[in-house]
């Protein structure tokens, strides 16, 4: 007994608190630090997401420098070209709400037939109208369009944080040029802070490059069926499944709502079933077959971890937390908990493989 008791100890002896105050301590640390967050998450989250685009694009920077170009004239060129496609995401994504703005309401009239039908089916059944009528309230074209114009004033209220985002690539840019030989200095004296960051710059960049390249693939299959399938609107649709499918877990049924309820109201059931099956296979062949062939698992980190992350980083820093989610949890993992070989047991429990998890943390030890 006296050895079990003085195992416990141990730990709140070194660092002077007992092990339930230090627990409660870290949650009031983490609870603050949320909420700090929250508070400046429109700074906060356009600095951070430009840290990922820059983290992502250095690969670039690094070739142009062998190839000859001048390391200031390249990491200009980098920063520009990333803008370029960050403001293009943005404008696609404003074009296709604004484009299902102005369409889902010409089925109004449809969707309105098709919902008397449906309630006059089931009080025949015998199902409790009140409750059905609830839940296809929540489905109607008006609902989508309320979510849509939602969705178009946040992605329009984000332009206003493209000034902090501009200025931080800039700065990164300025930086980028001694960024390695900073990193190589910093190892000397804190080689685990380093590996950690130099794992999260790996993680971030196999995740926005896997996502955005079978993302796409995904999306034309998906415009090349509704097409066959004759579903109005189909580039917005396909434009909509690249755009969501940076969203981890529910992406997918963000994008998949919208051609489906198009397709119900003007071709009929059975093709809005279709589309639902088409989608669900596309999504399922492409990114979870093909995928982890090419890539491997590019997210690090476990379906219940990814759910949970969207649903914290959401709710901290709004809609582009959305976006942020799973490089956020990646970026704690790899400072946090990557680091510390105490904190082994953590990664065993969060990552994608237990077993890789296992192995990175014998290797820096």
């Amino acid at each position: 007994m006296s050895d079990a008791g003085g195992a416990v100890a141990g730990p709140a002896t070194a660092s002077g608190l007992p092990r339930f105050l230090q627990i409660g301590l870290g949650i009031v640390l983490v609870l603050v630090a949320l909420t700090m967050l929250k508070t400046y998450s429109g700074t906060f989250g356009p600095i951070f997401l430009a840290l990922n685009l820059m983290v992502t694009a250095y690969p670039l920077h690094t070739w142009l420098v062998r190839k000859g170009c001048p390391s200031a004239l390249s990491a200009v060129v980098v920063a520009l070209m990333v803008f370029v496609l960050l403001l293009a995401m943005v404008a696609g994504l404003v074009w296709a709400l604004n484009e299902m703005i102005r369409m889902l309401p010409h089925y109004a009239g449809q969707f309105s037939s098709l919902y008397d039908q449906v309630i006059s089916f089931a009080s025949r059944l015998g199902l409790d109208s009140s409750s059905l009528t609830s839940v296809l309230g929540r489905i109607d074209p008006n609902s989508l369009v309320s979510a849509a114009t939602s969705l178009l004033t946040a992605s329009t209220g984000f332009i206003g944080g493209l000034s902090v985002l501009i200025c931080t690539l800039v700065f990164m840019a300025m930086d980028t040029a001694g960024f390695a030989r900073r990193l190589s200095i910093a190892a000397s004296t804190h080689p685990r802070i380093v590996a950690g960051f130099r794992s999260f710059s790996q993680g971030v960049r196999s995740y926005w490059i896997v996502t955005t390249v079978f993302g796409l693939i995904v999306a034309v299959l998906d415009v090349v069926a509704l097409r066959v399938m004759g579903v109005p609107g189909v580039i917005i649709w396909g434009l909509l499944s690249f755009l969501t499918n940076y969203i981890p877990n529910i992406g997918f049924v963000v994008g998949l709502i919208p051609p489906t309820l198009v397709a119900l109201v003007s071709l009929g059931w059975k093709q809005a079933l279709v589309v639902i099956i088409v989608y669900s296979v596309l999504n399922f062949v492409v990114q979870t077959i093909i995928q982890p062939r090419f890539t491997g698992d590019a997210v690090g980190v476990t379906p219940t971890v990814s759910f949970v992350s969207l649903l914290v980083w959401g709710g901290v820093l709004g809609a582009l937390g959305t976006l942020l989610a799973l490089p956020m949890t990646l970026l704690i993992k790899a400072l946090i908990i990557d680091t510390d070989p105490r904190a082994a047991w953590v990664n065993a429990l969060i990552a994608s493989d237990p077993h890789d998890a296992d192995g990175a943390a014998q290797q820096r030890d």
